[in-house]
């Protein structure tokens, strides 16, 4: 321990690494829940690539595990200690090093904050489209590490498609320069999308080039109110398969809606067993909501109600943003899952979820970006209760098996972490694990980075 604080130390300014326990261990997990945390031995927080080449090169000497960190939003338990390790927290190194509005590009450090970026880049009428609910403390470091999503995918997509290229430090301290800054670009393998979603398994991301687009204009949102799962779904299906092109199409649950109500007061209809939200930021959204209200009509939308302006159509948005914060204040505990499954199968999927919640005696609230299928099942439950604690550990795996039933998969952006390494396995089969482990094995070869987590 004294030979690797000092090592550390020594190539680092002061203040750069934490070793009290007391400190440390506030280090030690993200949000999710069910994922064992170790105590690590230090805690380092650089500013500079060099630094962070510093920090690998002296933990492949000392043979010591790293644990690369961005904001701990992620839900996996992907950033979670390990016993002895080094935590490499990147959250210093927040520059937005470019803003080309030519290009359409930004250079960012790992440690931006994705609502930051979004704002700066706005500033000169430019659009990043990568949103998830926690975009207001996730780094797009951690972004990339998990390949997350957000609200906004249905129409732009997600974080891999924004990633050009990366600048990565490897587990012996090389840095590695991938992708491009151009427009197009195929010159060899694609190792930048490799890194995205790897979840610090295979190096550090010390800067990202991401793409942008223009900024679009103001969405407006609206509100259809369903008698059932089946009858929003069905809204949904149609709505995509008339080539309609939402900005933002998601779906909260009764159980939701209702939690939403009692932390906020919002009023949203509580009469309600589904609740669809959805956008458009077109030249003319209101024609594009006027046509979406006829398609949840005619699917059997009990009440449509458009949004008459920006503020009414951000307090929507707030409701949904909302939701995870209100499923979380119904116990002591949850465990967010992410399974993604075909949107024609949305409904199976959230009158299955709702099955096994009657099963386990359980409250199950599902919120959805249902234009993509992603479905996000909240299993609450008080952790002091082994008993809950066990039914609720139970619920959340035959939930990723009903998703894999319907030819969907156990995560669409949270990751896989420690919480889905059993399920990875069954997903990808033995073959593409085989292959996915040797990957791993020539990018870090003693096993360094962030050691039990994916596989």
């Amino acid at each position: 321990m004294a030979d690797l604080i000092a090592s550390l130390r020594a190539g680092l300014p002061a203040g750069a690494v934490l070793t009290d326990p007391d400190v440390t261990v506030s280090y030690a997990r993200d949000m999710a829940s069910f994922c064992a945390a170790g105590r690590p031995a230090a805690v380092v927080l650089p500013r500079t690539v060099e630094q962070v080449q510093h920090v690998m090169r002296t933990a492949t000497e000392l043979r010591v595990p790293v644990v690369p960190q961005g904001a701990r939003t992620g839900l996996s338990g992907a950033a979670n200690a390990s016993d002895g390790c080094i935590v490499l927290s990147l959250v210093k190194m927040d520059r937005v090093l470019e803003i080309n509005a030519v290009d359409r590009i930004a250079v960012v450090e790992p440690g931006v904050v994705n609502a930051t970026l979004s704002r700066a880049v706005l500033e000169k009428g430019l659009y990043y489209p990568p949103d998830p609910s926690s975009w207001e403390q996730c780094t797009i470091g951690g972004n990339i590490g998990t390949a997350s999503g957000g609200l906004c995918c249905v129409k732009y997509g997600v974080t891999a498609e924004y990633v050009l290229g990366l600048d990565v430090v490897l587990a012996d301290g090389r840095l590695l320069s991938t992708g491009r800054r151009t427009a197009k670009g195929v010159a060899g393998y694609d190792l930048t999308r490799l890194f995205v979603g790897s979840e610090g398994s295979l190096g550090v991301v010390v800067k990202a080039v991401l793409a942008l687009r223009p900024a679009p204009p103001e969405q407006l949102v609206l509100a259809a109110e369903f008698p059932s799962s089946a009858a929003a779904c069905e809204a949904i299906c149609r709505i995509m398969e008339r080539g309609h092109a939402p900005a933002l199409l998601e779906l909260m649950d009764r159980t939701c809606v209702r939690a939403v109500n009692d932390l906020t007061g919002m009023g949203l209809p509580e009469s309600t067993e589904a609740l669809l939200l959805a956008a458009f930021d077109t030249p003319d959204p209101a024609a594009d909501l006027a046509a979406v209200a006829t398609v949840c009509t005619e699917a059997g939308a009990t009440e449509v109600v458009p949004a008459d302006d920006a503020a009414e159509s951000e307090m929507l948005l707030k409701a949904r943003r909302t939701t995870l914060t209100a499923l979380e204040a119904l116990s002591s505990a949850t465990m967010i899952d992410d399974v993604c499954v075909p949107r024609s199968r949305l409904a199976e999927m959230i009158d299955g979820t709702a099955a096994i919640a009657d099963k386990y005696r359980l409250t199950i609230g599902v919120v959805a970006h249902a234009g993509d299928g992603n479905t996000h099942p909240t299993v609450c439950f008080d952790a002091a209760d082994p008993d809950e604690s066990r039914r609720a550990r139970e619920s959340f795996d035959e939930i990723m098996a009903l998703g894999l039933e319907l030819g969907g998969t156990i995560t669409g952006e949270h990751g896989v972490g420690v919480l889905k390494k059993e399920w990875l396995a069954r997903e990808l089969g033995p073959v593409a694990l085989e292959l996915q482990r040797g990957i791993k094995q020539v990018f870090d070869p003693l096993g360094l980075l962030n050691p039990g987590k994916v596989f």
